[in-house]
């Protein structure tokens, strides 16, 4: 088994470049699924079917890519005017501690400039990144699709594919659990979307009402970043805080920002995506994180956000295969594996329903 665990990592590194758009449009397939069903509903042919999803969604990101990147040229022509923030930030910080710790200041000038070198060596390899990120991407656009083009068409023939696969007398299981996998990345992906949406709007409102620079793009980019759980916000708050400290030299300012980002990531994980994306799935957060890790190790970027799904659709596997049903266990939230009597609501539900059964009683108590 440890053999075999390292020849899986081994060959997925190995043929990173094929596997990583592979696995994305395999997403994209499964997410695009219902829209083609529906088409094909109103007799319109397969591949036209297939086509019109695609270009929607490729309208979509497009549309969503050319802002980010619109707006990060747009930063990247005021850092000049940062760096002149920085210097002035960093005289403050030496005549204040020379006032209260008595601590004499070094060298000055040199100290800026080694700032303001690091600050361009930063947005040097921000540009960098940036620009074989976009190659990556156009070359994703023209290879995804056409794999998403295939898997869509010819999904008939790759189900009729795994039935030769499968014994006569576990074939009904077997779709079964393809119809499970199908239903959690579905509902992870499109509610995913929603979450992005909702947090994008709360971000930028918040970071609009601070008065900050870019607010819109910050908003949006660090609800992107929601895709890697637990990290990305992390790192989407950090970005515009710095930002805001760098232009306005207040930590006050900055320390509202990431306020911004603590209120909506409550509010995210607490009320939108347990609303948004339910219960589908269903992966304890322990068991999120050393996923998130092992994928970012594995594929980088790409693997953090392959992660959470990939869990979810190996969960439902070992669910529906006895042997295997210890691992979707050790795997599964803790609230969905209790006996249904000690089960607890959460302190929200609870709060609402006590004012219900309030509202009952009065009516009651009224009519009585």
């Amino acid at each position: 088994m440890l053999l075999g665990v390292i020849l899986l990592v081994y060959f997925l590194q190995l043929f990173q470049s094929i596997l990583v758009p592979l696995a994305f449009s395999l997403l994209f397939a499964l997410l695009l699924l219902p829209l083609n069903r529906d088409l094909e509903k109103f007799k319109v042919p397969r591949p036209l079917a297939i086509l019109t999803s695609i270009i929607l969604i490729v309208v979509v990101l497009g549309l969503v890519i050319w802002f980010l990147m619109s707006q990060l040229m747009d930063l990247t022509t005021e850092l000049d005017t940062i760096s002149g923030n920085i210097e002035r930030l960093i005289e403050r910080v030496q005549v204040f501690l020379k006032e209260r710790f008595g601590i004499e200041p070094s060298n000055r000038t040199e100290l800026i400039q080694n700032s303001i070198s690091s600050l361009q060596n930063l947005a040097t390899n921000v540009m960098g990144s940036t620009i074989s990120m976009t190659t990556g991407l156009l070359a994703a656009f023209t290879v995804i699709p056409i794999y998403v083009f295939c898997l869509l068409y010819y999904r008939d023939h790759l189900e009729r594919f795994l039935f030769k696969l499968v014994a006569k007398d576990k074939r009904g299981g077997m779709i079964q659990t393809l119809t499970n996998i199908q239903q959690v990345v579905q509902s992870y992906i499109s509610g995913l979307m929603i979450v992005i949406v909702i947090v994008a709007m709360l971000n930028s409102a918040g970071l609009l009402l601070l008065g900050v620079k870019y607010a819109i793009f910050f908003g949006v980019f660090a609800s992107i970043l929601t895709i890697i759980p637990y990290i990305g916000i992390l790192i989407g708050s950090l970005l515009p805080a710095l930002l805001t400290l760098a232009t306005t030299g207040h930590l006050f300012d900055a320390l509202l920002v990431i306020g911004v980002f603590v209120v909506v990531q409550f509010l995210e994980g607490n009320f939108i995506t347990p609303y948004v994306v339910g219960s589908k799935v269903s992966i304890n957060p322990f068991a999120a994180i050393l996923a998130l890790l092992l994928g970012g190790q594995i594929w980088g970027a790409a693997g953090m956000i392959m992660a959470i799904p990939v869990i979810a659709m190996l969960k439902v596997i070992f669910d529906s295969y006895e042997p295997l049903e210890p691992l979707g266990f050790l795997l599964s939230d803790i609230d969905d594996v209790k006996p249904r009597h000690l089960k607890k609501e959460g302190r929200v539900h609870q709060f609402f329903r006590e004012i219900w059964n309030g509202v009952a009683r009065g009516k009651k108590d009224t009519e009585e």
